[in-house]
């Protein structure tokens, strides 16, 4: 799974990853080269005293050692542009999926872990691209030919290289073989510390409210602990990894000087070709040490991976139609034709048997005790979800039939939980319409009943929201997103009890300018308040996921003894008459 995602995002970087390659060979061979002269000038020059071949070798070690640099520090360039394009793909490939995902595909892996796949995952996947590019690649190059080029030296002392790499190699494997689970669970706490830290932060205020810090510092340090006891796992075979490739490393040293020099001494071998001896073959030592290094990542990275392959193999329940109508009218017009709906897993259904048709220039509420669907209800007009049978259309088109962009065009949502996004106050108004001027925001505002306090900031238009707007009162906040959904300037505006945080008298100010602004649209209030929806064109009253009653106020009152309950645990009948 590793090398699949590799290959598919590396492919477009190909020219690069071929200039590390070239650059890398360069580098190795002049790298293999030098203990060759340095044998060389130690045998024909120093033994002999001809400081003419002294000169003339070491003028051309500099130049290898010149060439040497040059294209090492080119391998290093391009790899580090090629890993971090890769990186960057992966990221932007991770990201594109998300946001293509329907609340099920979200729900399904939960917002901590998908955070840490596209943040922490990409990270671990795109540093063992670089660390790959500029060493890996050498690695092989640099054990191939300093062992032909030892050989060359002396090939009595080969024996020592055939112990030495198996070593190594035996440890490395060990290793990886014990660090693969560990790193898996180490992704799986940071995707738990992340859902931690997300759930305390976003619900800091309850917590403060119910004095429970305490206990969230305790969850959080349990939480905290689980990841430091992997880490301290993952530590301790790191530590017991550097005295073994130490002690090889030192031991095959020791045996290159105690058995060469021997064949010194019996004048089987000179010494300038032990010492090239030697350092060929620490270099393959250090070769296969930096290729352990490599393999220590290898398995974090596959786990890593593997994640991001879970991701991008999602197909979202959700996807824009194959041949979507290209004109469709915008009148206004949403039907539902017998619509239900199920989460999945759920035991019943929410929605069953829902038909009713929502005209332009009308209003339609929905009012319902909590869980009889009407949120759930909504939420099919945008194509939140999909309808599980029956048909969802706006203006005769069934929403299947229709883009993500065409249907944003249509209509305007303003969620239960009213969200911001951090930047000014205008470009959260502009969200839905990029080129609205002033003149549309302030009148937006003034239909929200937003103008006056917006006025109010020093920078107006231009002041900061912070992240959620939280810098923002809850009412602030409702009405913000009210008058972004009027900037939109859809044909279809939804308010999920957008009107809750409101005070009677701002609720009512707002309802009277919304009718003005929404004259030639179709309006659909979900609401809880009464007051809200009493004078509404069309009233259906939910119970148990299906229309129970329907009809203005006056009649509902006469004729829906569900409604007449509703009515009355808020206000009483002669009051609302």
């Amino acid at each position: 799974m590793l090398m699949r995602l590799i290959l598919r995002y590396s492919r477009p970087y190909a020219r690069w990853i071929g200039a590390v390659l070239a650059f890398q060979l360069a580098t190795t061979l002049a790298t293999l080269f030098l203990p060759s002269l340095n044998a060389r000038i130690i045998d024909e020059g120093v033994t002999r005293g001809d400081t003419d071949f002294i000169w003339r070798t070491g003028g051309v070690m500099l130049a290898v050692a010149f060439v040497q640099v040059i294209t090492a520090v080119a391998a290093v360039y391009f790899g580090a542009k090629a890993a971090m394009a890769v990186g960057r793909d992966i990221r932007r490939g991770v990201f594109h999926k998300v946001s293509s995902f329907s609340a099920q595909e979200v729900n399904r892996f939960g917002a901590p872990t998908l955070i840490t796949r596209g943040t922490n995952d990409v990270q671990q996947v795109q540093m063992l691209v670089l660390m790959g590019l500029n060493f890996m690649v050498s690695t092989p190059i640099m054990c191939i030919g300093g062992i032909i080029m030892a050989l060359r030296e002396d090939i009595a002392l080969s024996w020592l290289v055939w112990v030495s790499v198996p070593v190594l190699v035996v440890v490395v494997g060990v290793l990886v073989y014990l660090l693969m689970p560990l790193f898996r669970l180490m992704q799986d706490r940071i995707d738990a510390i992340n859902g931690v830290l997300r759930e305390q932060i976003i619900g800091i205020r309850v917590v403060r409210a119910f004095v429970r810090e305490p206990f969230e510092t305790r969850r959080f340090g349990d939480a905290n602990a689980r990841l430091t006891d992997v880490g301290v796992k993952v530590g301790n075979l790191f530590v017991l990894m550097f005295p073994l490739i130490g002690m090889v490393l030192h031991l095959a040293t020791a045996s290159v000087l105690w058995f060469g020099g021997q064949r010194v001494d019996a004048g089987e071998m000179q010494v300038g070709a032990l010492t090239a001896f030697l350092q060929y073959l620490l270099q393959i030592l250090v070769a296969v040490m930096m290729g352990t290094f490599m393999a220590m990542m290898i398995p974090r990275a596959a786990v890593c991976a593997e994640r991001i392959a879970e991701v991008l193999a999602v197909e979202p329940s959700l996807r824009d139609p194959a041949a979507p109508r290209t004109h469709p009218s915008r009148g206004g017009t949403v039907e539902f034709r017998d619509v239900g709906f199920g989460y999945p897993g759920a035991e019943a259904p929410v929605l069953s048997g829902l038909s009713f048709t929502a005209r332009p220039g009308q209003t339609t509420a929905i009012i319902g005790s909590t869980g009889a669907g009407k949120t759930t209800l909504l939420n099919l007009i945008p194509r939140l979800y999909d309808a599980g049978s029956g048909d969802v259309l706006i203006d005769g088109v069934p929403v299947r039939e229709l883009t993500r962009e065409q249907i944003s065009e249509r209509v305007g949502m303003v969620p239960q939980r009213p969200y911001l996004f951090s930047g000014t106050v205008a470009s959260n108004l502009r969200f839905g319409n990029t080129g609205a001027g002033e003149d549309e925001l302030w009148a937006a505002l003034a239909t929200a009943q937003a103008d006056g306090f917006v006025r109010d900031k020093p920078r107006g238009l231009d002041a900061p929201v912070s992240q959620g707007g939280t810098n923002v009162s809850g009412g602030q906040r409702q009405r913000l997103c009210i008058a972004r959904a009027i900037v939109a300037r859809p044909s279809v505006y939804l308010f999920d009890d957008s009107f809750s945080a409101l005070d009677v008298a701002t609720d009512a100010r707002l309802r009277a300018a919304l009718k003005e602004t929404t004259r030639d649209a179709a309006v659909i209030i979900v609401a809880q308040r009464v007051s809200t929806i009493t004078d509404a064109d069309q009233i259906l009253v939910l119970d148990h996921g299906a229309i129970v009653a329907r009809g203005t106020h006056a009649e509902l009152l006469e004729s829906s003894e569900t409604y007449r309950e509703i009515v009355e645990s808020q206000i009483s009948v002669e009051e609302v008459a």
